[in-house]
């Protein structure tokens, strides 16, 4: 890999993290940056970090949400929407009337997941999966609330991260290939383990979670600095430039609306 941009290095340095606030054992979760008692950054984790740290639970402090658009965006026949929770966002795909929740955020927002089912004008009981791309705790953290409002969802994650998360049911096992309800499963580790995409073939949409990442416009690849097997990573981001799609939609940046496969296949070679 080439000398960093500035982009990159802001992204790899958490441009535009929160203050959180640590609840159990002190975690990395993505993008975030952990801090002592006394309020001052502790050194940066290493890709090393157990996955038992990196599942401990994390909730920004004074969390707002931002509504990335007014009305739902469209791609095909399928309709999603942002949900942005301080640092990180999870989304809504709306198919045929039905909703899949792609990532759960931070515990102690299930509010703005519901707002973000009322703005895509489904209730609730129109969710019938929930994908969890990774383990880290920005991604999970809600999971638990989501299960028990969502009562007839089935949640759905790679094997090697399910054992750090909580959830009031038992999770489905998802891998490469596998479809949930016509959403192709691309297995993408590096990142940790377990980590999956999402894509939407028909409607050209790929959720990303943090196989990748945006910054001003730029696609980056997954954070060295939180990724547990960077060697792996950029294999993965290989493997995403492979598939068709236009929209791109990651945890951590804003959503990219077109050419979306040709601006990974333009990272992918500098890999």
């Amino acid at each position: 890999m080439g000398p960093w941009s500035r982009r990159r290095f802001l992204i790899e340095f958490g441009k535009g993290t929160t203050a959180l606030v640590l609840l159990g054992p002190v975690a990395a979760a993505c993008g975030s940056e952990p801090r002592g008692n006394d309020g001052t950054p502790e050194a940066a984790s290493s890709s090393s970090t157990s996955s038992s740290s990196l599942a401990a639970t994390t909730i920004p402090a004074n969390p707002t949400t931002t509504e990335a658009q007014v009305a739902p965006e469209s791609s095909g026949d399928t309709r999603w929407e942002r949900v942005l929770m301080s640092n990180v966002s999870a989304y809504i795909l709306v198919r045929n009337s039905k909703a899949v929740i792609v990532d759960a955020g931070h515990a102690g927002l299930i509010d703005d997941i519901e707002a973000g089912l009322q703005r895509v004008g489904v209730a609730w009981a129109d969710v019938g999966d929930v994908i969890l791309t990774h383990m880290h705790s920005d991604h999970i953290g809600g999971l638990p609330a989501i299960m028990e409002r969502a009562t007839s969802a089935t949640a759905h994650a790679g094997e090697p991260d399910i054992e750090a998360m909580r959830s009031p049911r038992p999770l489905s096992v998802v891998a490469d290939g596998d479809e949930v309800v016509g959403l192709r499963i691309i297995g993408t580790p590096g990142h940790t383990p377990g980590h999956v995409c999402v894509l939407d073939a028909t409607a050209g949409i790929l959720v990303a979670g943090d196989a990748l990442n945006e910054s001003d416009g730029e696609i980056l690849g997954a954070s060295s600095r939180f990724s547990s097997d960077m060697t792996a990573a950029n294999e993965s981001v290989k493997k995403l430039a492979t598939f068709d799609y236009s929209t791109i939609l990651m945890g951590h940046g804003d959503p990219i609306t077109s050419n979306g496969s040709q601006m990974v296949a333009d990272l992918s070679s500098t890999l």
